[in-house]
């Protein structure tokens, strides 16, 4: 049996570790990834919590990625969605 989850149901579990605007962004790439893939993505809000994480600008991200200087380069180690307030990354 499945259930077919909305916006507001994906963000039960994640309203501690990302903001709204965040959890919208997360709800429309996985969509879209479903979409993508032409199945259905398990919804683990653990394993989600654990794999991304949102930071407010590039300038938050070098600061813990001391390696990163732009933007592209970030791009070219994870993937990243970046969204009106914030961008998130799948950490690596």
């Amino acid at each position: 049996m499945k259930t077919r989850l909305t916006v507001y149901d994906f963000s039960d579990g994640l309203e501690d570790s990302f903001s709204n605007e965040g959890i919208i962004a997360l709800f429309e790439y996985f969509e879209r990834l479903e979409d993508d893939l032409g199945h259905e993505i398990e919804y683990d809000p653990i394993a989600i919590k654990c794999e991304f994480t949102e930071y407010a600008d590039l300038e938050e991200i070098k600061s813990t990625y001391w390696h990163i200087e732009t933007i592209d380069e970030v791009y070219q180690n994870t993937l990243v969605i970046e969204f009106q307030g914030g961008i998130i990354i799948q950490d690596f």
